[in-house]
């Protein structure tokens, strides 16, 4: 497990939840919370949060869970709203736009 530095961090957990199952769809939910350093209930909640928010899709393969993040989607706050969720991904991750 990654230790979070102290103090206060530039991604809440939302987006650190958000990062991972963009890193690995076919993350586990005990993963998530291990990366991040919170609760695995916790992720369960921030899961929910984002798919009803349609930033995140699930999808059912087998006894697992697919995530697939919607990369069209805006960010929330005013100040950002005019940034996909793509383009804040492809500066995290190592995905095809974020080399």
């Amino acid at each position: 497990m990654t230790t979070p530095p102290p103090g206060w961090t530039f991604l809440s957990n939302h987006g650190h939840v958000l990062v991972s199952l963009a890193a690995d769809p076919d993350v586990r939910m005990r993963d998530i919370a291990e990366q991040v350093g919170i609760t695995e209930r916790a992720v369960q909640m921030i899961v929910a949060d984002l798919e009803d928010a349609g930033y995140v899709l699930r999808e059912r393969v087998g006894r697992r869970n697919r995530y697939t993040v919607v990369p069209g989607r805006r960010f929330r706050h005013p100040l950002e709203a005019h940034v996909p969720v793509s383009a804040f991904l492809a500066l995290v991750t190592d995905g095809p736009d974020g080399d």
